[in-house]
Formats: C-alpha cells, structure tokens, sequence
C-alpha cells in the first residue's frame, strides 16, 4: 500500500500547492490582469503569435517539457533510493521548478512573447544577453542532436510504437487545417485520432502493420536523425494551428489517459496484487528500491548530482525556452499563464512521481530474465546492478516501460500491449521535445544573428550583417539549426571509422554537458525573473535561494565533471576529452561572468524599470521606480502600472 499512498499524497500535495502558492504568485507577485493584451492579440501574426485557449496551450507546453526528461531522470536517480529523489521532485517542482517555469511564462508575456536570452539583455545588460544566447545555442543544439538517437532507440526497443507514433503526424495536420477553417472544437477529433492510435497499437505486432513497424525498427540511428530532423525544420516553420498544436494536444490526452492507466494499474495492485505469475499467485506491491543509498556502485557523489540527474520532473532550465519560446506567443489571457506555467510543471513532477513507482516498486511486479521471472529485490537488483548497467539510454526507458506495464498488467492488459502503450508515451515525448526544440532554436539563431547583424552597433556588426542577415528569416535560421545537429549527429563513437551503421550517435560526445548545463540554464532564467521583479519594486524573498540553490548545484557538478571526478580519476581532463573540458571551462567562466554583472548591477536598479521596457504598443516605457508604491492604499495603482507593461 506503500507506493498507492505515495501517489495520492503527491497529487494532494500538487493540487494543493496549486490553488495555494501558485494562487500567491499569480495574484500577489506577478499581479496577473484579465485585462491586459496579450502577445497573442497584440503581434498576432496567424504563425508563430496565434491567441489560443489555455487547454490547447497547455497541451503543447506540458508535452514539450515532458519528453523524456521526467522519465529517464529518476529513472536513474532512483539508485540513491526512493526519498531521495520522491523528494526532490515533489517539494522541487513545487518550490522551484513550477515557480521557475511560470515565472519566465510571465516575464515573456510583458516582453512580447521575446526568449529569456533576449529579455536579459533588457533586465541586466547586452553583455549578459548575448552570453545566454550563446548559453542557449548549445544546450538547444545538444537536444537536437541527441533526441533523434532517442526516440530511434526507442523504437528499436518498442517496434509496435512506430506507427502509432507516425500516422499522428498527417492526422494532427489535417485537424489543424480543418479547425482552423471550420472553428471547431478540437477536442473530439483529438479523442478520434487517440482511439486510432491506441488502436493501432494493440495491433502494432500483427500482420502488414507488424511488418512495417519491425522493416522501420531496422532503420539506423542515422537515418532516424536524417528523418527525423527534416520532420523538425517543418514542424517549426509551419504556423503553430498546422501541426504543433493538434499534435501537443492529442498527446497532452495521450498522457492524461496513460496517467489514468497507470493509477489505475497501481491500485489495483495494492488491493489485488500484480499480474498472475506462473502458479496462479500474484505478487504483492512493495518498494523494491532502497528507501535511501547513498553509496551505489560506481554512482557520483548525491550531492550535487542528484539535482543534476533528476531535470524535468523537478527542475529544467529548458523549461524557461518553451515558456518564453512557444507558450507566451499564444496565451489569450495573463491569467491563464498560473494554469499553464505552474500547473504544466506540478502534473510534469506527478509523471515524476509515477517513475520513480513505476521503477521502485513496478518493477517488482515481475520482470522476466533468460525465461525466469523474478520478483521484488531480485527483480529491481537485476536492472539496478551497477550505475553503469542502469545509466545507458535503454535501461532507464526499460525499467519504466517495464515498471508501469506492471502497473497496467494487473488490470488485466496483456503483457505486449501493455509494454506498448508505454512504449508509445516515451517515444511521443521525446518527438515533441524535438520539434519544439527546433523552433525554439530558431528563435534563438534569429535573435542571436539579429544581435551581431547591422543596426547592433559597430563596425564588426556592420559586416557580420551580409553574413548573418539571412539567419534571421524562419527559414534560415532552421536550416542552420538542422544542419548543426545533422552535424554533430553524424560523428562517429569512438575509435570507429565513418559509415552510416555508425553515425547517428555524435550527439553523446556532448551529452556529459546537457545535465549541468541544462540546470545552470534554470539558475539564469531565475536570475532574469529576479531582475525583472527587482526593477518592479517586488518580493523577490521566495526566488533568492532557489536561484542560488540553482546555481550552486550545476557549478558544483561542472567542477567535478572537468577537473575532479571520482575515486578512479574519470575526470574529464584526465580522460583527455579535450572538448568537453574546453566546453565544460568555458560554460563555468561564462556562469561566474553573469553572477558578476549580476551582483554590480542589483544594488543599483532596485524600483528603476528598465528604459527599454516593452509597453501595450512595443514601444518603451519611461515610468521609473516613482510609479511604484508598497503603500497599501496605493495597489490597485500598483496592478494597474504592471498590466500597462504588459
């Protein structure tokens, strides 16, 4: 009854955090109004800046931070045992993921819909602005090259997912095309096109469809990334309505409905106990994960690590480019910025919680080994070894596709439809993760080229234009970004020659980088968020050391990744990789940069809004710190001055 009690004191915890916290943020600190214009209405441009209902806008921004990201985290994490890591993604993604993630959602809503890189450049200084474009830049290029080999993994490990995964495309465009002439409702034609894929997948083994999706499962890494890389450039240069929106949301009900299953499966395996095994008895459900190890075999240090591994489901920096990339384009009203920005981040931390079941306690259900099923301790040890038999890409995906299948097996599902459906979930994740991804990375390469090309100020500007000119059209700028992941993609492993068998897996040289990266990229949208609340003469008390905490933890796992490592000298300087310590040195002086324009500046701008605020028309706004008041017969005038900024 364990893991049953687990999952419903989380979800009472996340909707009470909701209604309570993330009320206090919303009415109290970003001082949401009904009657602000948003992006949406204001730069509506039927592409990119589309005013959207909060459902629809929730679906694209919670499948976009999902991905895979919740899953294979405390997957892993997991090895430091269960409360460790159940910890960290509860009172994380209350605390601070689902503050960070609503926090920038907002930011960018006053700023036009405009990326927290562009933003810092306002808040702090340009100099700050063109180092977290370049932050941006990396972490974006490593997501693109590395979630082809994900999801091509994926469907080498689940080949009756494939299908499912891509008739979704062609049916997602042709609701997108036929709502936007009609104006209908989006949510049936979704339920259709859910039905068929899930149909799809209790079929996915069978026939002319087994066929295909086993002849697809054949494909090399290689042709995944092509394949997939030439779907993300068109995902993100068609209008949002033609495919990212219909598909989000198919998969935004795709989740709900796995969530659902999955609960279900959990209960009954508290009251009934797991699938029968093979002398009719059914195993009891307990956590067969240690409640805490502090010491795994060849795992690093918990601390800092533990917040390094477990990303999405608690904290994620690539949160805050999907906030002010994509979802702050398309909100119709501020308010709804609480619903999508931090309820969008506390349903991530119960997929979260999920896992670490799925994995802690799934897993015992029953797990079959060279024609032997084995249960509890025996099951979970056998997956759970070592931290370098856990750590590859297909065990963290199997111990949870393998977990929850458990889950819904004692519903009576069978066992390959069950491995399916969840098989589908992760591969579906890790493709709008992908596209969204690549759109955000246009963004980035357009704002980035904009930044260096005439009009930036400066001779040198003034000839990178000719150059740069053309990376700031849709079309440029996603070709460039397709074309540096296809790059990086293409790069043999180690010590082999070239060949298509082999390429596919470039992206892993750079993957050591993503963890640290990524939560360092969180720490500097905080920083952003600070500044922003800072100039407004706002509470900043309750994002201080969260935006600390997230410095300090990514900065402590760089260090020891480039120059320490663990007891077996595997520090990346001793092993030789030259590029990952060049890139892991230059990530840590461009964090200890930022933190020293930050600390300069902060004394100085408290209550000054920025000169080149954006106001109601885009233009600047020149109300100083005088327009703002504490005084408590003075807030509505308070309110009123923060939906003008808007």
């Amino acid at each position: 009854m364990v893991p049953l009690l687990i999952a419903l004191m989380a979800g009472v915890g996340f909707v009470v955090a909701y209604h309570t916290y993330g009320r206090w943020l919303g009415g109290k600190i970003f001082a949401l109004s009904a009657k602000a214009v948003c992006p949406s209405y204001r730069l509506q441009d039927g592409a990119d800046y589309v005013p959207t209902s909060k459902g629809i806008v929730f679906g694209h921004h919670f499948t976009s931070i999902a991905g895979t990201g919740p899953i294979v985290g405390p997957a892993i994490a997991i090895m430091w045992g269960w409360l460790p890591a159940l910890l960290w993604v509860v009172f994380g993604a209350i605390f601070i993921g689902a503050v960070h993630d609503f926090g920038a959602l907002v930011v960018s809503l006053r700023n036009n819909g405009q990326t927290v890189g562009d933003i810092a450049g306002r808040v702090l200084n340009r100099r700050v602005r063109l180092l977290f474009l370049l932050v941006l830049v990396m972490s974006l290029t490593i997501v693109l090259a590395i979630f082809g080999l994900v999801i091509a993994s994926v469907f080498r490990l689940y080949p009756a997912a494939i299908f499912s995964c891509v008739v979704q495309i062609p049916l997602a465009i042709g609701i997108g095309v036929w709502l936007h002439r009609k104006g209908a409702s989006i949510l049936v034609p979704s339920l259709v096109v859910l039905a068929l894929m899930y149909l799809t997948v209790f079929f996915g083994d069978r026939g002319l469809l087994g066929a295909f999706n086993h002849a697809l499962a054949g494909w090399s890494s290689w042709t995944w990334v092509l394949v997939l890389l030439f779907y993300s450039y068109g995902a993100s240069v068609l209008p949002v309505w033609t495919l990212l929106q219909p598909r989000d949301y198919i998969n935004s009900l795709q989740l709900i409905s796995a969530l659902a299953l999955i609960v279900l499966g959990l209960m009954a395996s508290a009251f009934f106990g797991g699938a029968p095994l093979a002398d009719s008895s059914r195993p009891d459900l307990s956590m067969a994960a240690p409640l805490i190890n502090l010491d795994p075999k060849g795992a690093p240090l918990i601390f800092p690590f533990l917040f390094i591994t477990v990303a999405c489901g608690a904290i994620s920096g690539f949160h805050c480019l999907v906030s002010s990339g994509t979802s702050s384009k398309q909100l119709m009203k501020e308010p709804d910025a609480r619903f999508v920005g931090y309820g969008g981040m506390l349903t991530e931390g119960f997929l979260a919680t999920l896992v670490i079941l799925a994995c802690g306690a799934g897993l015992g259900l029953g797990l079959a080994v060279e024609g032997q099923m084995l249960t509890g301790a025996e099951a979970w040890n056998n997956r759970y070894g070592s931290w370098g038999a856990a750590g590859s890409l297909g065990a963290k995906v199997s111990a949870f596709v393998f977990g929850a299948a458990n889950f819904l097996q004692a519903l009576g599902l069978s066992s390959t439809a069950s491995i399916a459906l969840m098989g589908v979930l992760v591969a579906s994740f890790a493709g709008t993760t992908l596209d969204t991804a690549c759109r955000l990375q246009r963004y980035v390469v357009q704002e980035l080229a904009a930044t260096l090309s005439p009009g930036a100020g400066g001779l040198e500007g003034q000839k990178a234009g000719g150059l740069l000119r053309w990376l700031q059209n849709k079309h440029g700028a996603t070709i460039f970004a397709v074309m540096i992941a296809a790059g990086l993609s293409a790069v043999p492993p180690a010590g082999k020659a070239w060949s298509v068998a082999n390429a596919g897996t470039g992206g892993l040289l750079l993957w050591p980088l993503f963890g640290a990266t990524n939560q360092l990229l969180a720490g500097l949208a905080f920083l952003v968020i600070v500044f922003y609340l800072w100039r407004r003469d706002r509470p900043v008390w309750f994002i201080l050391l969260p935006m600390i905490f997230m410095m300090i933890m990514p900065f402590w796992a760089m260090v020891w990744q480039v120059f320490i490592g663990s007891s077996d000298n595997s520090s990346w300087v001793s092993q030789g990789k030259v590029l990952l310590s060049a890139i892991g040195l230059a990530t840590i002086l461009l964090e200890l940069w930022m933190i020293v324009e930050a600390v300069r500046m902060f004394p100085k701008v408290k209550g000054v809004i920025e000169e080149t605020a954006m106001g109601l028309d885009g233009g600047a706004v020149v109300d100083t710190a005088k327009a703002w008041t504490k005084s408590v017969s003075t807030v509505d005038l308070s309110i009123r001055s923060i939906s003008a900024i808007c």
